[in-house]
């Protein structure tokens, strides 16, 4: 799947923040700068995705804007194992722990320059003003979180459509964002989408909590430049028997990955 038109972030197997000098303003007041800058990312986006012309291209686009966003106010991001993306010759369903919206955000840019890629997402976000619109234009499975029974239909059949039209899923299974990985909390719904519809699993180990949740508006907390971000692309997965085995790898392979970034600082 290789070869899309769109640039990448890197042409190597990793990517790392460039060194960069901080001007005082956005060093001082990282979050206020950032956020100012994402509403305008915001708007320009929902008025694209309103207007139907907020395709693949535009959404890499848009995310890779986040990710600049954050590294000019000092968030420093690293990504591992990229070769896995450029390796994949088929759509997949990644899974990963839940963190923080910045892994919502900027995803897409890692991966969409590989291969086309959508999310399951909480009926919620579909409603949220200006940004709803650029989320339906992404084509998400979306779950209500009332009915565990038919959300897991909903997922088992819209993944299976979406797999077979050669768009991979990005599924988060822990019922909310959380800086703390609870292996209890992490469902298996990915795991069964990937057995069901015939397709490898690609684990992501996630650290993000720089983008803090906030009080009261969750989706906006501060945002803390001296925490490194962390993406890390575990191998893919074929799925046999119950799941149960790769479930388990799945959930080790993101908690050795959050220990070995856990006690890391930017100075």
């Amino acid at each position: 799947m290789a070869g899309r038109s769109m640039d990448r972030i890197s042409d190597a197997d990793s990517y790392r923040s460039p060194d960069a000098r901080i001007p005082f303003l956005p060093r001082r007041f990282p979050s206020l700068f950032f956020y100012y800058r994402m509403l305008g990312i915001y708007w320009r986006s929902s008025k694209l995705a309103k207007a139907g012309r907020y395709g693949d291209r535009e959404w890499a686009a848009s995310s890779l804007e986040v990710l600049r966003g954050l590294e000019e106010i000092g968030v420093r991001v690293s990504v591992e194992n990229l070769t896995v993306l450029e390796d994949l010759n088929t759509p997949c369903v990644f899974i990963g722990n839940h963190i923080s919206n910045l892994e919502t955000f900027v995803l897409p840019c890692v991966i969409s320059p590989y291969m086309p890629v959508t999310f399951i997402v909480k009926e919620l976000l579909i409603r949220y003003p200006v940004f709803r619109h650029v989320m339906i234009s992404r084509d998400p499975i979306v779950v209500g979180r009332k009915d565990a029974r038919e959300d897991l239909r909903t997922v088992l059949e819209g993944g299976q459509e979406r797999l077979d039209r050669g768009i991979s899923i990005i599924v988060f299974p822990q019922t909310t964002r959380t800086p703390v990985f609870q292996p209890e909390s992490f469902n298996t719904i990915g795991v069964k989408l990937a057995r069901r519809a015939g397709f490898p699993v690609v684990p992501i180990a996630l650290k993000t909590d720089a983008w803090g949740i906030g009080r009261p508006l969750k989706d906006f907390g501060r945002i803390q430049t001296e925490i490194p971000v962390h993406f890390r692309f575990g191998d893919p997965m074929t799925v046999t028997g119950n799941g149960r085995e790769e479930h388990e790898r799945i959930v080790r392979f993101i908690q050795e990955s959050l220990e070995e970034w856990s006690v890391e600082r930017w100075p």
